[in-house]
């Protein structure tokens, strides 16, 4: 018996769910978390986080997923930890950097703007919208005719992998980009 299957059940019965869930899947989470340099704290909350989101989405919204309860589970865990770790990076980044923006080094944007163009017009005018319109996948698969938010994605990451090509290709570093 599943969460999705008893959306009304009693509480014991839910809590036996729920402990089932939490010894089927937090292992699974906790590994991940600490093959990526996290700790066993973090993958705690992760998961309950996770638990969280689950369990609204499958009581209030009667959400069935595609896949396992389990599989399922792990996927929002490794999510919630990522956007997490994310932050965290970008704060230390923030707090320990103590440069002005003069004095920063730039990368070159003739570079950039080179290997750009290789990948076509229609990869360089997809990625500037993307990033500099900061458009959606939604209206991005609008304005460039794709059949879904998915295909815009998709298309994306092939023109991202087209110019990381380039540049594996020539064997060029990040410093090679800078002044």
């Amino acid at each position: 018996m599943t969460l999705t299957e008893v959306p009304m059940a009693s509480s014991a019965t839910r809590e036996t769910l729920f402990t089932q869930l939490y010894l089927d899947t937090f292992p699974a989470v906790a590994r991940f978390v600490g093959q990526n340099g996290g700790s066993l704290e973090e993958a705690q909350d992760s998961f309950q986080e996770a638990l969280l989101i689950y369990y609204e989405k499958v009581i209030i919204n009667n959400f069935q997923p595609a896949c396992s309860e389990k599989a399922y589970l792990l996927g929002i865990s490794r999510n919630i930890w990522l956007k997490s770790r994310e932050k965290s990076v970008k704060t230390e980044l923030l707090d320990d950097t103590n440069i002005s923006e003069d004095s920063a080094v730039q990368p070159t944007s003739e570079k950039l703007l080179l290997f750009l163009q290789q990948a076509g017009k229609k990869c360089m005018d997809l990625l500037q919208s993307f990033y500099y319109e900061r458009l959606s996948m939604k209206e991005l698969s609008g304005r460039f005719g794709f059949g879904s938010e998915r295909s815009a994605t998709v298309q994306k990451y092939k023109c991202l992998e087209k110019v990381r090509e380039q540049v594996k290709e020539k064997s060029l570093t990040y410093e090679d980009f800078l002044d």
